[in-house]
């Protein structure tokens, strides 16, 4: 046997065996949810309507919410067993990637897909009585509007390209693919030029010197704009291939080099960020929510 598969065995049968004590000897338990009843509206004395609040378990309308505590042992085996990718491929690991491949995959389908495009952007169109009188019923608020016949060719264009599925009349599907990807980049490409071409042309159109209200010389200002400015000039000499970079154009590719190199470093170390703080909101979890190995927030037993 390998040594670091008997390492990680022995962690693995160590954390077992951690898990076992800590759920006799605690108190309360381990990876438990406790919740209580409040009233919804309790200023009404006629309003009888309840919800269920999570409750430290030291309340004492506290009570074990069983279908939270199966959500929480749920969400703390799929996280341990993403994190056991560190060890290698595993049997475990694949079963929380399929999971959250399709879960996210079926409900982009129903929220994004049914909820956001289908009912209220197609078949609301075609039909609004039936429509709000079952899914949207602030459509019919002040009376229901008039059927937009014109909604029947996006219904007609995505029945043609779910032709693609059959075996002779895949061509149909062409059609509106060649429809969608035109329309796409059509208004991808406004959007891009507003956005990355003529919004970046505009913020470096900017003074060299500021001045104050006083009539005096900002100088961190002035240095901050000359810097951007130089910046910009030197990124695109760098990328400005039709004349030899030698001499001064050189010097400035050279320099454009460090501001990309600098722009690239900060970007990757903001991204490296965002991944620490979402590891940290795990290790958290598993050992606040599910190990109770400690309370920051005071949410169990009290600041």
């Amino acid at each position: 046997m390998k040594r670091e598969t008997i390492i990680w065995t022995v962690l693995f049968v160590a954390g077992g065996l951690f898990l076992v004590v800590r759920g006799t000897q605690s108190d309360h338990g381990l990876g438990r949810q406790y919740v209580k009843q409040v009233r919804v509206n309790p200023q009404s004395a006629t309003d009888l309507r309840v919800k269920f609040k999570e409750a430290p378990p030291t309340d004492r309308q506290a009570q074990l919410s069983i279908p939270r505590t199966v959500g929480l042992w749920v969400a703390a085996f799929f996280t341990l067993a993403i994190l056991s990718f560190l060890y290698r491929d595993n049997i475990f690991y694949k079963i929380a990637e399929s999971v959250m491949v399709g879960v996210s995959a079926a409900w982009y389908m129903v929220t994004a897909g049914f909820w956001e495009a289908i009912i209220p952007k197609l078949l609301a169109n075609l039909a609004p009585e039936t429509i709000g009188s079952w899914a949207l019923p602030d459509l019919l608020k002040p009376k229901p509007p008039d059927p937009k016949l014109l909604s029947l060719v996006p219904l007609v264009l995505g029945i043609m390209l779910l032709c693609r599925l059959l075996p002779r009349g895949g061509w149909i599907g062409r059609w509106p693919l060649a429809f969608i990807v035109g329309v796409f980049a059509g208004i991808r490409m406004i959007g891009f030029l507003e956005a990355d071409f003529v919004s970046q042309i505009r913020s470096s159109i900017i003074p060299l010197v500021v001045m104050t209200d006083a009539g005096r010389v900002n100088l961190w200002a002035s240095l901050r704009n000359t810097g951007l400015v130089f910046g910009v000039l030197a990124c695109l000499a760098y990328f400005f291939f039709s004349v030899e970079h030698r001499g001064l154009v050189g010097r400035l590719a050279r320099v454009g080099v460090w501001y990309l190199m600098i722009t690239f470093g900060a970007s990757f170390a903001f991204t490296v960020m965002g991944r620490i703080a979402l590891l940290a909101g795990r290790i958290t979890f598993l050992f606040d929510d599910w190990l109770w190995l400690i309370d920051p927030a005071g949410k169990r037993w009290g600041p």
